[in-house]
């Protein structure tokens, strides 16, 4: 079969667009990017999609007691950021148990106490990286089992392709579990310019210069290629991979900031619309 020539992702004229996927024709419901009057009004709106992004992995089944974090800046102190509370369920996390932490790990709102181990990671990485907005990190099965091998993902698919040459394997402190300041710093680092980490004998960390949205959305499609990528792992089977100039195309286009908080608008939609205690 004769190849077929793909058109270099920034040769296609977006008409001012962000991404191809937004529409041409005027009139249409399309997601769009909300627009702020206020810090208090940008801030709740933050803060509910935190809730959303934590009540989302409670429903993709990445709860492991009390380990994962994620994190979102406050757009007014952006030396301050709001995260999940210690020892409380994805399920039952609520805008009113919220907590707001600096980059020591002092809780400067909210009543619970902070999870140490997303202290060091996370405040180290939005303090290392002013431009990264948000976080996530879970203990999940496939993403710790393919963490295991220290080594990246393949281009199997048009969803792996989307994390092709934007992320990293990070292999210090790996099984070492994360409550030295130490810790976070090395992680950090190796969060320059990607949006995702899997951390040797640990597990997988997204980031996003975007929306807690985008970070949250690709950590569970990270996930997902984890699971995949054991399931072709097991079949014995060597699987044809996506060539590299088509899995940047890929990339280009279903794998941008942009595109991560487009997929999270159904599961926003989803979640405020069946579980209103989140905005208790």
């Amino acid at each position: 079969m004769a190849a077929v020539l793909q058109t270099p992702a920034q040769d296609i004229d977006l008409k001012g667009r962000v991404s191809i996927y937004q529409p041409e024709q005027p009139g249409l419901v399309f997601p769009e990017i909300p627009r702020f009057e206020s810090h208090a009004a940008h801030r709740e709106h933050l803060k509910q999609r935190l809730v959303a992004a934590c009540r989302a992995f409670a429903l993709q089944g990445f709860d492991y007691g009390f380990a994962g974090h994620l994190t979102i800046r406050d757009p007014e102190h952006p030396q301050l950021y709001w995260t999940n509370p210690m020892a409380v369920h994805f399920s039952q996390v609520k805008v009113s148990n919220l907590i707001l932490a600096d980059h020591e790990g002092k809780v400067v709102e909210g009543r619970h106490a902070i999870n140490r181990a997303g202290f060091v990671l996370h405040a180290a990485v939005h303090e290392m990286h002013p431009d990264i907005l948000a976080m996530c990190h879970a203990h999940t099965v496939y993403g710790t089992a393919f963490a295991s091998l220290g080594r990246p993902l393949e281009p199997i698919s048009q969803d792996a392709a989307a994390f092709y040459e934007d992320h990293v394997v990070i292999g210090d402190e790996a099984g070492q579990v994360a409550v030295e300041v130490k810790a976070g710093h090395k992680v950090a680092h190796a969060f320059k310019g990607v949006k995702a980490a899997i951390h040797q004998n640990h597990g997988l960390l997204t980031a996003s210069r975007h929306s807690i949205e985008s970070a949250a959305f690709w950590f569970i499609a990270l996930e997902r290629c984890c699971q995949q990528q054991l399931m072709i792992d097991a079949s014995g089977h060597k699987p044809r991979l996506v060539s590299p100039e088509r899995a940047r195309y890929s990339r280009e286009h279903v794998g941008s900031e942009y595109i991560g908080w487009l997929h999270f608008q159904p599961i926003w939609e989803q979640i405020s619309r069946t579980q209103p205690d989140m905005f208790d």
